[in-house]
């Protein structure tokens, strides 16, 4: 089953194929969970909120259109629980993406990893006192501008698996990404700036 497409696998799912679904859940077990560990903030709540997107997936497979890819869609229900999650624990701080990777708090977090073939805004920043800067900018971005970045950079999808993702048209996406890179770009300045003074 390895080598099947998702849309392959989930159509025999919808045919009646209980390993075929099983199939899907494995092979997204891994990518997805560190996904929602950065929405999240923690490994356990990456974990539930993984049943929740693939239950919703069962519930709501005879909606899915089979002529489209099937990662957009379950990336949409992933972030609309990853939501959801936040929604329910909103008294909570906010979830940090220095966080680290693995369960035992040490290790790379996910802005060591924002890895693609583009060009990153933090380019060229590598040490520990520019790579804590850099955490603490995309930290402090708002929601929306640290869920889009986390979809480009971490996840490496492209502007229509993005706008299908977040249920936004394409040209927000564009805009958004752009605003986003915009204002960490700001942000940064003035950590420098401050750092700066503070040596001074």
């Amino acid at each position: 089953m390895e080598h099947r497409s998702d849309e392959d696998l989930f159509g025999s799912y919808l045919d009646g194929d209980r390993e075929a679904f099983a199939a899907i859940v494995q092979r997204y077990s891994d990518e997805l969970v560190q996904f929602l560990t950065k929405l999240t903030g923690t490994r356990a709540a990456a974990e539930d909120v993984f049943q929740e997107a693939f239950l919703q997936v069962h519930q709501s497979a005879a909606t899915f259109d089979v002529s489209r890819r099937f990662k957009p869609w379950l990336y949409t229900i992933a972030v609309n629980k990853g939501r959801d999650y936040h929604r329910r624990n909103a008294r909570r701080k906010a979830v940090s993406l220095s966080a680290s990777i693995d369960s035992s708090g040490e290790g790379q977090s996910f802005a060591d990893l924002l890895d693609s073939g583009v060009d990153q805004p933090w380019e060229g920043m590598m040490d520990t006192e520019s790579r804590a800067r850099v955490k603490r900018v995309v930290d402090d971005l708002p929601e929306n501008f640290r869920e889009i970045l986390l979809l480009s950079y971490y996840q490496k999808m492209s502007y229509s698996q993005i706008a299908d993702a977040l249920e936004i048209p394409l040209g927000t996406v564009k805009s958004r990404l752009h605003s986003a890179v915009a204002a960490f770009g700001r942000n940064i300045g003035a950590e420098e700036a401050d750092a700066e003074e503070g040596e001074q």
